[in-house]
């Protein structure tokens, strides 16, 4: 047994323990939330038969596909591939396999540390079959969970391959970020379309790019694999570049359904997931592999890959190579035991990359060699881990890494020019087809007004906004007015204890009709935010939203709800503070009969702590735009610090509205 057992173990027992949560008492929000959840994953889940009604169908689909699979990794349009500046910085000779210690820069600054194991004897000219290998979660601290893996490059180096393991983001020498959303509250990820499997995709690109750059390396016998979060990035990696020509993700992916609905989710960390913007079905990613070579193996006993999972994924794979004739080229393996590396495992493993790459399909019988076994102090390497450190010591560590502020740098922030006089419109059309198109693809052409469900109190109303999703209005404690003038929706804080007597007193006026709107998640729908693992506001990106889409969606309904209810003589202003005020914005942008908007002490960037969140908002614009893109209608800022607005007054005056956006300070 390999030194990554306890590793493994552990989050299989994690994985385990997320569905076992499940079901335990839950709250009403909780399970509201997990059913919906649920609902829009299996919808997904069921729409995989469109990639497999012809061939030719599938081709056609192909590269929007492809660009579409890069965007929601935050990789489209292509980075610049900027020089590798690579460097080896030390080698060790073995018994028949040389290892080099080498970085090399993904992009200026974005440290890729490895060890590149080859064979002692290289004939001049000879080039090898090369494998790409990407760690699995095993931390080794500061020597780099590539160490954990160094048996599969001595095996490989000593059957004639070159093969360069690399460390992971978080995991490596410089230790980063993967878990910014599972652990570290860094939901602005979700707006600025980033994700840690981004960033170790990109790697993986890069890494083959130094890979057929050396003079010892074939460049048509190129393969990837790794087991867990490496299973995971070969198939990150093979689906985004076709020079990868075999892929073996080992325990790496399983399905919607599964990761979902079975709360799979829950045991593990970003960098095992894209942001689904297009509303995939899971397997597609792994489906674009197809016609190259893929060997899909699990084991039985997974929690983390369940079997179930496992058999789904593994049968529309074969669809889809069937469309090509390929379906010998398609082929799953099934190891009995947990998420670990077994002898018959390295031993299939090994025999499909001969089979591929150096066409000799005869079983493996060497795969025991060098093992890395044991655990904890009595763990026993055939390299001494500290020999395999591309930076000796600490001191060596590069003064320019960027890999710990990655997150805020790997997709660019949309830069958005204010509109011209005269051009509004168009300016406003662009940005309005953008953000449909990658941050709420989810909504209709118009949102339909909430049904009723009960009336709880006098003042209470329950509604349903969309299937299986309850939220409550509440009306203002109190005598309505006799004739109002006008109503005014005032939008309950998600998280928050609203005292709003402050600054709504000096904002409604008397003849004002108040109601209040507790979206999904607040009041009584409230749901466990447990972190880690934040099951629901992680599910959500999975299925191509997050939960700050389902309240603008709620805002949305109860708004024309309650226009409904007073037949549309009552115009409806939308109300709200800091984060709220956003979502005010927002529903108001995509509701035409929304008169208005108030916005006190609005958060004026999806930076902000405490900001609503959108999939890749940030890489269309930011909240002062969409602030602007609400002119010509009548919008009150109550702001203390008023030159923040002024992208919002740009964007008044080139609609010619200036006079309706009204700016003033707080009381």
């Amino acid at each position: 047994m390999t030194s990554l057992l306890p590793l493994v173990l552990c989050l299989a027992l994690l994985g385990a323990f997320a569905v076992a949560a499940g079901s335990q008492t839950e709250t009403a929000g909780d399970a509201m939330m997990h059913d919906y959840l649920a609902g829009q994953a299996e919808y997904l889940h069921s729409t995989w038969t469109e990639d497999i009604k012809s061939r030719e169908e599938w081709e056609r689909r192909r590269p929007r596909l492809r660009e579409e699979y890069l965007y929601m990794l935050g990789l489209w349009p292509l980075p610049e591939k900027t020089p590798l500046q690579p460097i080896v910085t030390g080698t060790l000779d073995g018994d028949g396999y040389v290892v080099e210690n080498l970085h090399y820069q993904s992009r200026p600054g974005l440290y890729v540390t490895g060890n590149l194991y080859r064979p002692a004897k290289i004939e001049p000219g000879q080039r090898l079959p090369a494998v790409f290998y990407v760690c699995g979660h095993s931390g080794r601290g500061r020597d780099g969970n590539k160490t954990a893996f160094q048996d599969h490059g001595i095996w490989f180096a000593r059957h004639g391959y070159v093969c360069l393991i690399v460390d992971t983001l978080q995991l490596g020498e410089i230790a980063a970020i993967h878990h910014g959303t599972y652990r570290e509250q860094r939901w602005w990820w979700h707006s600025r379309g980033y994700t840690s499997a981004g960033v170790e995709c990109w790697n993986g690109i890069r890494g083959i790019d130094y890979l057929v750059s050396r003079p010892d390396v074939d460049p048509e016998r190129i393969a990837v694999t790794g087991i867990s979060g490496g299973g995971a990035a070969t198939i990150w990696i093979a689906a985004a570049d076709e020079r990868v020509k075999v892929a073996v993700p080992v325990s790496g992916m399983s399905d919607l359904r599964s990761y979902v609905e079975d709360r799979i989710v829950n045991g593990h960390c970003d960098c095992m997931f894209l942001h689904n913007t297009f509303h995939w079905p899971w397997v597609r990613i792994a489906a674009l592999i197809a016609p190259r070579p893929l060997l899909f193996v699990n084991s039985d006993q997974d929690g983390l890959f369940p079997m179930d999972g496992n058999e789904r994924i593994i049968n529309r794979l074969e669809r889809v190579y069937s469309l090509y004739g390929a379906g010998d080229l398609v082929d799953s393996l099934v190891s009995i035991g947990g998420h670990d590396y077994r002898q018959d495992i390295r031993q299939g493993v090994y025999r499909f990359l001969n089979t591929y790459l150096k066409d000799d399909p005869r079983p493996v019988t060497d795969s025991e060699v060098d093992l890395v076994t044991g655990s904890g102090a009595s763990v026993r390497h055939s390299i001494e881990p500290q020999k395999l450190r591309v930076f000796a010591t600490d001191a060596d560590l590069p003064k320019d890494e960027r890999n710990t502020t990655i997150d805020q740098s790997f997709v660019p922030l949309a830069e958005v020019v204010p509109p011209a006089k005269g051009e509004f419109e168009a300016w406003k059309d662009g940005l309005l087809a953008e953000l449909r198109r990658v941050s709420f693809g989810t909504f209709p052409g118009r949102i339909p007004a909430a049904a009723l469900v009960r009336q709880a109190t006098t003042e209470t109303t329950v509604l349903q906004t969309e299937l299986g999703i309850r939220i409550a209005l509440r009306r203002d404690v109190g005598e309505p007015p006799e004739k109002p003038r006008r109503l005014l929706l005032v939008i309950t804080p998600p998280g928050e204890e609203l005292d709003a007597a402050d600054w709504l007193e000096g904002t409604r006026k008397q003849r004002d009709l108040v109601y209040w709107v507790d979206s999904r998640g607040v009041g009584d729908t409230r749901w466990t935010a447990k972190n880690p693992p934040n099951y629901v506001a992680r599910s959500h990106a999975l299925i191509g939203q997050t939960v700050d889409t389902g309240r603008v969606w709620d805002i949305v309904a109860a708004a024309r709800y309650l226009r409904e209810r007073h037949d549309g003589k009552l115009p409806v202003y939308l109300v709200g503070s800091r984060g709220a005020a956003v979502l005010a914005a927002y529903a108001a942008l995509w509701e035409p009969d929304i008169a208005g908007v108030i916005a006190h002490q609005p958060l004026l960037s999806h930076m902000e702590e405490g900001a609503p969140q959108f999939l890749n908002v940030l890489r269309v614009c930011d909240v002062p735009e969409v602030l602007g893109m609400l002119a010509p209608r009548p919008l009150t800022l109550i702001l203390a610090d008023q030159s923040r607005a002024e992208g919002v007054k740009s964007a008044y005056r080139a609609a010619g509205k200036g006079g309706r956006l009204r700016i003033v300070a707080p009381r």
